[in-house]
């Protein structure tokens, strides 16, 4: 659905830059996201810690595409 965002409270346009910085974001967790995968394939290493590198990586893009999105709800 086209332009489905300005149907949800909250969100704005976002300036082409803006849109550009979001895919960067988004390119950089799925590199992450590679590397957990990795980390939770791999023997002997202590998967708890991995779990919560995971959250704080998730944590931190998430909190990125806020910075970048400036929602206007909480």
């Amino acid at each position: 659905m086209k332009d489905q965002h300005k149907r949800i409270k909250g969100y704005r346009d976002l300036s082409q830059a803006e849109i550009d910085l979001m895919n960067e974001i988004k390119a950089k967790a799925a590199e992450c996201g590679e590397l957990v995968a990795k980390l939770r394939a791999a023997e002997g290493l202590d998967q708890r810690w991995v779990s919560i590198g995971t959250t704080d990586l998730q944590t931190g893009f998430m909190a990125l595409v806020r910075g970048v999105a400036q929602p206007t709800t909480f």
